[in-house]
């Protein structure tokens, strides 16, 4: 079953049995061509050979004294058996061979005689024409086993056919290598379509695609343009949308701070901190698009100068030790080692501004977010370890989504922080896995590793 579902889906597996087939088709063929014409070739000799030894015998009048047969063996070797009949057919007067019970024939020719079953049933007979003039000439007949012929002819057959037996696992590797050479440019393609990048896709190279294929990646290259128009489209949307909704949206928050002071009453006051709440998730959920936005754009080349991990991340806890004290959580740095890599530093600040931050605002009060560089299997990689909730395992691999915030967590926010970071990370070959911590690891919690090679 596998094999006939490998065959239908591979074109390798095709070609191949389609060439086992043509291979096989041919051993058969010439097998069976060396069947034939050495057929009528050991037909041809040997009725030859029979038609001059009764001839020569035809000749005498009187009856020859015949050498018998040492045995059955010389029937199975092809052995002529001669027999000399009365003129007028009636009495055999002597034979090489007497128990070969084959009578005279009533035509003189060739003929083809059956006797009783078994190895020598079958006989080739050749029954020499009596001279004219001569009509009590004596009769001479020559027998041979047709077995003998048959297994001379088979035994050819096999013989031609066994080379291309012999050859076939050998012309399988062949077929095979020739298969896999014919194959590679489509290797190339594949090779070529797996490196693509999402946001910054290119045409597969056609170069030396063959002719049959050349059409499918012409299309596909195609597809891979219109694609990469919809996409800057929808980046350009995203950006534009975001940048018109920036400016109000800060002359709306400054508008209400300066209506601070003359709001008062504790109703108006629960209101007008609803108000300010919803304008900085506003706010916030604006620069997230544009942070997105600006992750979707093309790859940009390297950085001048390696950047280093550790100062970067202190002065990323520096920036965002307002919203740890407004949140009340502690946070702790570790720093076993000191690796340097070469990425932006705006995009690591991207990375892990957006990890601490998540892990900040699912912390709740009194609890402590630790951000730990060190080594795992001689990697270098950096932890932010949290004491919030943790995640479901139903919505571990679903986190990475954009808008999508696991529910009942009553943490405000857009569901794009972690969608980002992976952006960022996933564009300079770096990867973010999460987890939630065991009892061995700190009790309840997350834990966000960055992979940074």
């Amino acid at each position: 079953m596998r094999f006939a579902a490998w065959r239908r889906r591979s074109l390798r597996g095709r070609l191949l049995v389609w060439l086992l087939t043509l291979h096989l088709g041919v051993g058969g063929l010439t097998a069976w061509f060396s069947y034939v014409a050495y057929g009528r070739l050991i037909h041809h000799f040997m009725d030859d050979q029979m038609r001059l030894l009764a001839d020569s015998y035809a000749a005498n009048r009187k009856p020859a004294q015949l050498q018998p047969l040492s045995g059955a063996a010389d029937l199975a070797r092809g052995a002529f058996v001669l027999q000399i009949w009365s003129a007028d057919g009636s009495a055999l007067l002597s034979s090489s061979w007497p128990a070969v019970a084959v009578p005279l024939q009533p035509q003189p020719g060739f003929s083809d005689v059956r006797t009783l079953p078994g190895e020598y049933g079958a006989w080739r007979v050749y029954t020499a024409a009596v001279p004219e003039g001569h009509p009590g000439h004596l009769r001479v007949q020559v027998v041979q086993s047709d077995g003998f012929r048959q297994h001379s002819v088979l035994r050819r057959a096999l013989l031609e056919g066994l080379p291309v037996a012999l050859l076939l696992p050998l012309a399988m590797l062949l077929l095979w290598w020739i298969v896999s050479i014919a194959l590679r440019p489509l290797g190339g393609v594949v090779r070529a379509v797996s490196t693509q990048d999402a946001h910054h896709l290119v045409d597969l190279p056609v170069a030396r695609v063959p002719d049959e294929i050349a059409p499918l990646v012409a299309a596909f290259n195609g597809l891979l343009m219109r694609l990469q128009a919809a996409f800057t489209t929808q980046r350009r949307f995203v950006q534009d949308a975001a940048h018109e909704l920036r400016s109000p949206m800060t002359a709306i928050a400054l508008q209400i701070e300066n209506l601070r002071p003359h709001v008062r009453g504790v109703d108006a006051d629960a209101r007008f901190a609803q108000l300010e709440a919803g304008v900085q998730r506003a706010l916030h959920l604006v620069e997230q698009l544009l942070s997105l936005s600006r992750q979707e754009a093309p790859t940009p080349g390297g950085t001048d100068a390696p950047v280093d991990v550790v100062a970067l991340l202190r002065d990323s806890l520096g920036q965002l030790m307002v919203l740890a004290d407004r949140r009340g959580v502690e946070v702790g740095f570790e720093g076993d080692i000191a690796p340097q890599v070469d990425v932006p530093a705006s995009e690591l600040r991207c990375v892990f501004d957006n990890l601490i931050d998540n892990a900040l605002r699912y912390t709740g009060a009194g609890s402590l977010v630790t951000v730990r560089v060190h080594a795992v299997d001689g990697h270098a990689v950096v932890d932010v370890l949290d004491q919030g909730p943790g995640i479901p395992a139903e919505w571990m691999a679903r986190v990475f989504d954009r808008f999508v915030r696991v529910p009942g967590s009553g943490v405000a926010g857009s569901g794009l922080g972690l969608a980002i970071a992976q952006a960022a990370a996933a564009r300079y070959g770096m990867r973010i896995e999460l987890r939630n911590r065991g009892e061995a690891e700190g009790g309840a919690g997350l834990i966000a590793r960055v992979h940074l090679c």
